[in-house]
């Protein structure tokens, strides 16, 4: 997300990741980029890794789903709005449950996105 060489970076760890999405409430949605400026913030960096959080968010998405846990996970887009196919049941799972808290989807060529979701955004 634009770090160069000497730029401070954070690699937040799996659970700090999972804490924010859990914060996301009914109606909410938030992004990729969103995490990382909250994660960055939290550890004074100019910086966090988009991709270990990415990963992060697919591994909190696959554990709240086998352990029937309380993460929201599917409040979580990509940064542009984009339904996730890594999320469990793919993005026909993630729509079902985005529409049921009222969202609408609409579909891009083959991919899906939340429309206006930039009004939706959670606050911290």
């Amino acid at each position: 997300m634009g770090a160069e060489l000497g730029d401070s970076v954070v690699l937040a760890p799996p659970l700090e990741v999972d804490a924010i999405m859990k914060k996301v409430s009914k109606g909410e949605l938030i992004t990729l980029k969103e995490i990382c400026e909250r994660l960055a913030r939290k550890h004074g960096t100019q910086y966090c890794c988009t991709l270990t959080t990415g990963i992060f968010v697919t591994t909190a998405a696959n554990a709240a789903e086998e352990t029937k846990g309380d993460t929201p996970y599917w409040r979580t887009l990509k940064n542009d709005g984009e339904l996730n196919k890594k999320y469990p049941g793919g993005v026909e799972s993630q729509k079902r449950l985005l529409e049921a808290e009222g969202h609408i989807i609409a579909k891009r060529g083959k991919r899906l996105f939340v429309e206006d979701f930039e009004k939706k955004l959670a606050r911290a």
